[in-house]
């Protein structure tokens, strides 16, 4: 495989994880916002942290895709 082959398969499976992390924030702030509507206090900050972890992970993930677009695009460019 091909080094612009290779990045591309990088590239699509980061797109994936990027994806699904948009999926997994998206569920966890509903999860908390029911908690807090339903005053469960100390679930609600568990489930806030547990966020505050998925947009952590998210902003690797984006970082991550962004590294191998500019990659993939300088390889283009040659």
């Amino acid at each position: 495989m091909d080094r612009r082959a290779m990045i591309e398969d990088h590239l699509a499976q980061a797109e994936r994880h990027v994806a699904l992390g948009e999926e997994h924030l998206r569920r966890q702030r509903a999860i908390v916002s029911e908690l807090e509507a339903d005053e469960h206090a100390q679930v609600a900050a568990e489930a806030r942290e547990l966020l505050h972890q998925f947009q952590e992970m998210q902003a690797l993930h984006v970082a991550d895709r962004d590294r191998l677009k500019k990659e993939h695009d300088e390889l283009g460019r040659r």
